[in-house]
């Protein structure tokens, strides 16, 4: 990462006290020899100690820590764009708060993103080894293959929290509810590259998963279409020519 660009860690959090301060810490480990980074911890409503123990972690290491707490429950996704909001870096890192992304991959997505030449891009992380029930994975492999089938992202996982894009690319796509979920195909719908990064995936050691069978299907189905819908309304926009008397 060049020494003028800045990265930004987002993690979307609910009830996740026993988690989140394990979590920081391994996020400090992985990027503290980088000249200049930040962790971003939205509280989705949570009720517990969350953001008492992110805060503690994040003195004792004397690590970068900002922390966005929504009055109350919004979703995954709109604690995303929150922090996104929130960030001071070039470049976002968006990982899930529970512990089973592995932050000692950060450094080979930045390297990723480091070769590609493009404005608008992201890094997506791919769990080729899950470590989930075998239920879990076969939803998950059921919902990506019947995703690419439709919208034609050319992603494996696009379920993995773990991505690397840069933060004026983000602002720069609609944004939903669950929308989380469909990052690289929304960046290919703006004309970007998106390129795949094997990652490690663990067990859930604290806490209990947010999703169920029935929200995780259903919603899927619904914000497939709506993703589809915007996708073939999406122009691409390319500049052939700009001139700026204003900066002579």
């Amino acid at each position: 990462m060049d020494s003028e660009t800045s990265l930004s860690v987002v993690i979307p959090v609910m009830n996740e006290e026993d988690s989140i301060g394990k979590l920081i810490t391994e996020i400090y480990s992985a990027l503290h020899d980088y000249p200049r980074f930040e962790i971003v911890v939205v509280d989705d409503g949570s009720s517990d100690q969350t953001l008492v123990m992110a805060l503690a972690t994040a003195k004792s290491l004397e690590c970068p820590l900002q922390t966005v707490r929504h009055e109350r429950n919004a979703g995954q996704s709109c604690a995303v764009k929150t922090g996104v909001r929130y960030a001071h870096g070039d470049w976002i890192v968006t990982i899930d708060g529970d512990g089973q992304n592995d932050p000692a991959d950060i450094p080979a997505m930045v390297r990723r993103a480091e070769a590609i030449d493009a404005d608008d891009f992201c890094i997506a992380g791919y769990r080729k080894n899950r470590k989930d029930t075998a239920w879990k994975r076969f939803q998950s492999r059921l919902a990506n293959r019947v995703r690419n089938a439709l919208l034609h992202d050319g992603v494996p996982d696009t379920g993995c929290g773990l991505k690397l894009l840069p933060r004026d690319t983000f602002l720069k796509l609609p944004w939903f509810n669950h929308g989380h979920r469909f990052i690289p195909a929304l960046v290919r719908a703006v004309g970007g590259v998106v390129d795949i990064v094997e990652v490690n995936h663990r067990h859930r050691e604290q806490g209990v998963s947010k999703y169920s069978a029935w929200n995780r299907a259903w919603v899927g189905i619904v914000d497939l279409m709506g993703v589809m819908w915007l996708i073939r309304r999406t122009p691409v926009i390319r500049i052939s020519e700009h001139h700026d008397t204003s900066q002579s």
